[in-house]
């Protein structure tokens, strides 16, 4: 008999995995989150993933929360031999990880035990990882503490941005899904439970943490620069006004206080605990990106005499 599945999830990072499952499986729904208001505009804005299960055909539900009677009594009606879960943004209950006979398997962003949480991507590169990968998890009541299935490991190349390297574990979790499921449904992979000595945290991101702090060294600054591009993009404050840090290196250089500016090699920098941090391209407030060269065109007063 077709394995009947529930998909759950929201953002783009779920947009792969899903397209996988439709392809492969019966998906039978889709729960994602509510149409919520975004822009200028504050018009509502539907998730990704409802866009996605529409065009696909998929029925799709929105509940604010899942414990919602109607939510409930929609999934049960489902039926339900699997649900896979890929960047939901809701917290699974009991009565929900028990409904299906196999359970609930979890598409993570990062080597679990590392990384557990809502941000692990951006932990990665926040804290200088050399790798990250997926993990397939069989789902428990705890924050990403569930049995292991499987998992894959890619490198961080020293250019990698939380938006360059998403797309890029998104569809390694759709492909290691795929592979896994059949093995897992059959009995021949058997989760195996997380060393929890090992794990690490990463908690939901909040806008003030893109804040630079010159006190810091110039290559922890750097990687809070890609670790926040795109969102919510690391910044500072430049005569009176907020100074977008889009793409940055470092360099070391002749005395300067943390915070200085300068100009190095024609572009514009900051002083650090360690080095410098030179800027590659940057948005000034009310502006468009622009490359740091560019920038010094119009900010005469860069570097005071």
């Amino acid at each position: 008999m077709e394995t009947r599945i529930i998909f759950m999830g929201s953002p783009e990072f779920a947009l792969p995995t899903l397209k996988a499952l439709a392809t492969n499986y019966n998906v039978v729904g889709v729960v994602t989150q509510p149409d919520r208001p975004a822009g200028r505009g504050r018009g509502l804005k539907a998730p990704a993933v409802k866009k996605l299960a529409v065009d696909l055909g998929l029925s799709v539900i929105q509940p604010r929360r899942l414990k919602e009677p109607e939510a409930m009594q929609q999934l049960r009606r489902w039926d339900p031999d699997l649900i896979v879960v890929t960047a939901f943004g809701q917290i699974l209950r009991p009565e929900i990880l028990d409904l299906p006979p196999y359970g609930c398997l979890n598409v993570h962003g990062s080597l679990l035990p590392r990384w557990r949480g809502a941000a692990p991507i951006h932990a990665a590169i926040l804290h200088g990882e050399k790798h990250t990968g997926i993990t397939i998890m069989k789902m428990d009541p705890g924050l990403d503490t569930g049995p292991i299935l499987s998992q894959e490991s890619i490198p961080i190349s020293p250019n990698d941005t939380t938006g360059s390297l998403t797309p890029r574990l998104a569809g390694l979790g759709a492909a290691l899904l795929i592979q896994t499921i059949p093995g897992y449904l059959a009995g021949d992979i058997k989760p195996e439970p997380q060393d929890e000595s090992l794990a690490t945290y990463a908690p939901m991101i909040k806008k003030p943490e893109a804040e630079l702090d010159f006190d810091q060294p110039a290559d922890s600054l750097e990687r809070r620069v890609r670790a926040f591009n795109p969102w919510p993009g690391a910044y500072t404050t430049w005569g009176g006004n907020i100074l977008k840090i889009h793409r940055a290196h470092t360099a070391q250089s002749s005395a300067i206080k943390p915070g200085e500016t300068k100009i190095h090699e024609g572009l514009p920098a900051f002083g650090t605990a360690d080095g410098i941090l030179v800027i590659d391209e940057l948005q000034p407030a009310g502006k468009k990106a622009m490359p740091g060269r560019v920038f010094l065109h119009g900010a005469k007063d860069w570097v005071l005499d």
